[in-house]
């Protein structure tokens, strides 16, 4: 058996690949995960230790995601918690909100330069016809997520409801904790500095509860997600090239995949931190259940869109300042919260979209409240929510508006009916997923709760079995291509 080729293998592998990064859903993460558990839980009440070795490990989990970019972390990390220490010594307001200032300005730079720089550079451009040539920039992966971790840490400092860290190893654990650093949720440091503080180990049901949840993201991502991507990529890789009926069901898809994806990465990441022991929040609560659009936000991307409250809509003064400036700042908020997810003109208008939604919803909250509790109400609210919700998932899915309105436009142009019975036939397994994550996505959240329990509380040998199957899942669906997490590139 020859093995010299081995450690040239090995440090491929250990080493950064930019069509090759390290997610949840891989092999080799779980197969570092297995390693790097033994040592955790042997290091879990030497705190320094740990945090010394839950940081390396984060570290080189983001340079296997994103290469040296792990670098940017260190550095936030650094400036944050010198300014959070002298917020603590300056005794003047003014200068605690120029610190506040400072550090609010150097995040949001480096996120603009990284994120917005060619952006803005495109639209200058075109207003002034020059002979633009973009700039070489690499998106640091997850940049959103731990920029706006850094900012609410400095704010909630400057209002009082937290100290800064005692040091900066703990301020670092909390930024770069790997389970949710590249992808959320979106962590609070007033709930998770705590958690560093008290240092628990966790309890039997939560380890086995962290598992299942692993189990529901694996199967998200890795069984559905990827597979009915497989053929809402046709549709939106090629606008106008397929009947209304095919770009429908694309749409519908996309509208799954995209759950999939995100909640499945979610799923993973809490499940994760809850095996170690860290609580993180809930960020998805079966959102395509809402009866209204103010409804569908408080179950999407919770992380997110209680961040933009707290951090953006109530600054802006909230519905404070009457009814017109209340409807101003939901459709501020939102339109930022668009471009958060991305530096072009399509996340915009999907922002402002549903900012002009939320308004629509408050306008007609006096009328529409009469028939709260109306089953039929229910149900036809459930699927207006849902058509605006699919409707705007294909701006922000199509390469540009031009492909968005041409996908649309053949629903109601070359709907084709005929291609309804040669599509069952040839996508019986797209269909069976599809029905299948609809149908668990409207279960009552006691059935979860009791799937869940029973998981946790059966013998070994049945949660074996559970493991298993789930591992032939995935066996059986993956692609030959690794297929990053839709939310990596914001």
């Amino acid at each position: 058996m020859d093995l010299t080729g081995l450690p040239h293998a090995l440090a491929h592998l250990l080493t950064y690949h930019k069509e090759e990064p390290l997610i949840f859903s891989s092999g080799l993460f779980w197969v570092l995960f297995v390693i790097f558990m033994p040592a955790y839980a042997f290091l879990r009440r030497k705190k320094t230790q740990m945090l010394v070795f839950v940081i390396a490990f984060s570290l080189y989990f983001y340079y296997k995601c994103s290469g040296w970019f792990f670098l940017l972390i260190l550095s936030t990390s650094a400036i944050d918690w010198f300014i959070s220490r002298k917020m603590v010594q300056v005794e003047s307001s003014a200068g605690k909100k120029w610190l506040v200032a400072l550090s609010v300005f150097i995040s949001l730079s480096v996120l603009g330069f990284f994120k917005y720089a060619n952006f803005f550079l495109w639209n200058w451009n075109a207003m002034v016809e020059g002979n633009f040539q973009p700039l070489s920039l690499i998106l640091p992966v997850g940049i959103s997520f731990y920029t706006f971790q850094s900012i609410s840490y400095i704010v909630d400092i400057y209002r009082k409801r937290i100290e800064p860290a005692e040091t900066w190893g703990e301020y670092l654990f909390f930024l770069s904790f790997f389970p949710a650093l590249v992808a959320g949720p979106i962590v609070r440091a007033e709930y998770f500095l705590p958690q560093i503080k008290e240092n628990r180990r966790a309890s039997h049901d939560e380890i086995f509860g962290g598992l299942w949840l692993i189990l529901i993201g694996v199967i998200k991502k890795a069984v559905i997600a990827d597979y009915i991507a497989q053929y809402n990529d046709l549709i939106f890789d090629n606008p106008g090239g397929y009947t209304g009926f095919e770009s429908l069901m694309g749409i519908i898809g996309y509208t799954m995949q995209i759950y999939c994806d995100f909640s499945g990465y979610s799923d993973m990441a809490i499940g994760i931190a809850l095996i170690m022991g860290f609580k993180l929040n809930i960020n998805f609560n079966y959102p395509y259940k809402s009866r209204s659009l103010t409804e569908f936000w408080h179950r999407w991307h919770i992380s997110l869109s209680t961040w933009l409250r707290d951090y953006l809509y109530i600054p802006l003064g909230g519905n404070r300042k009457g009814t017109f400036r209340t409807y101003l700042n939901n459709f501020l908020t939102m339109l930022i919260g668009g471009l958060w997810h991305g530096a072009a003109w399509k996340f915009v208008f999907w922002g402002g979209m549903h900012g002009v939604g939320l308004i629509v919803n408050k306008l007609c909250r006096p009328f529409t409240s009469r028939y709260d509790g109306r089953k039929w109400f229910e149900i036809s609210s459930t699927a207006l929510t849902l058509l605006f919700v699919s409707f705007l998932w294909v701006f922000f899915r199509a390469e540009s508006f031009e492909a968005a309105w041409t996908i649309l436009g053949s629903i109601f142009t070359n709907f084709s009916p005929q291609c309804i019975v040669p599509f069952i036939k040839f996508r019986t397994l797209w269909i069976f997923l599809m029905a299948f994550i609809i149908t668990m996505h409207f279960q009552p959240q006691k059935l979860h709760d009791d799937m869940a329990n029973v998981f946790i509380n059966a013998p070994w040998i049945l949660r074996l079995i559970t493991f298993l199957i789930v591992i032939q899942l995935v066996v059986e669906f993956s692609s030959a291509d690794i297929t990053p997490f839709i939310y990596f590139q914001f």
